[in-house]
């Protein structure tokens, strides 16, 4: 999978953060390997004009998602027949995502985060212009999210194990047979 990040914003984001949640945001949605997403981190002017040129709307918004193709459900790339290699591309806009997570109590990185995998489910064909199409995508980012959440934790875990045993295992060799020369030793 391929997954390519473009930080135009001149704000400093997390871009390896971003693409790791968009992939995990992939995998989960069982899209080929075979896929290529782009994500692009923009300021306010260049989102204002995308907004209110794509979507007629004023100001700026934080996440806007351009598909390469439109998808119906069954065709969808999450679907089991596979789907097309090229997704699309993800606009971010951190300077606007800022006040947003503020108001929600996180960071910017959560917050891109968040915005990252609202955009990928749009580019796979969900949307929530429908209240019925609104809790289902939400609670699959939301599901999505909490995965992720779950994911690092663990790998938090583990990296911390890991890094404990080898504190142990390097004390227990200083301690065994033949090691002279060793600090403590005579």
């Amino acid at each position: 999978m391929s997954i390519e990040i473009a930080n135009e914003s001149g704000v400093a984001v997390d871009e390896e953060s971003i693409v790791g949640i968009a992939r995990f945001a992939l995998d989960k949605m069982n899209v080929s390997q075979a896929a290529e997403l782009s994500v692009v981190v923009v300021g306010l002017d260049v989102m204002t004009d995308l907004h209110e040129r794509w979507m007629d709307l004023p100001g700026p918004t934080d996440v806007m998602s351009f598909p390469m193709e439109e998808f119906d459900a069954p065709s969808r790339p999450d679907a089991t027949d596979g789907g097309p290699a090229l997704l699309g591309d993800i606009v971010l806009c951190p300077e606007f995502a800022k006040d947003q997570a503020r108001k929600a109590g996180h960071g910017l990185a959560d917050e891109l985060h968040l915005l990252t995998v609202h955009g990928v489910l749009h580019l796979l064909g969900y949307d929530h212009a429908e209240p019925d199409e609104e809790r289902e995508m939400f609670a699959l980012q939301n599901r999505i999210l909490a995965d992720h959440k779950q994911a690092r934790t663990e790998a938090d875990r583990l990296t911390a194990q890991r890094s404990a045993d080898a504190r142990v295992l390097g004390a227990v060799g200083l301690d065994e047979p033949g090691g002279e020369g060793r600090p403590g030793r005579g």
